[in-house]
């Protein structure tokens, strides 16, 4: 598991950023991601993989899990450059945590994906 800081405010689909802002902010944070994931040594699997996100917020306002998700992309093409894949081979399975802490954090595990029949 690896844990990553929470995604800008300036990320979120709600947001109300001039494009360029958002870019550099966006371009910062798959950055930031791409290093966290480097130094936990995540290596890459065959295949598809399972990408288990637990989004952990900064305080206990009503989020959406879809708006969290939208707000993680630039985190998760990150996690995609550290192991040097395309992102499309991630499967994407979220949960949006009742418990917060300070600042958010979004809790990463990466496991083999079995389809299911």
């Amino acid at each position: 598991m690896i844990e990553l800081p929470w995604p800008p405010k300036e990320l979120s689909p709600n947001a109300r950023t001039h494009w360029a802002k958002r870019s550099k902010i966006a371009a910062k944070y798959r950055a930031d991601c791409q290093v966290l994931c480097r130094q936990a040594g995540i290596k890459p699997m065959e295949g598809k993989m399972l990408l288990i996100i637990d989004f952990v917020p900064p305080d206990k306002r009503r989020r959406d899990d879809d708006n969290c998700l939208a707000a993680f992309k630039s985190g998760r093409d990150g996690l995609a450059d550290a192991l040097g894949i395309d992102d499309c081979r991630f499967v994407t399975q979220l949960h949006l945590s009742d418990e917060t802490t300070n600042g958010g954090v979004v809790r990463v595990r990466i496991a083999e994906y079995r389809e299911s029949v």
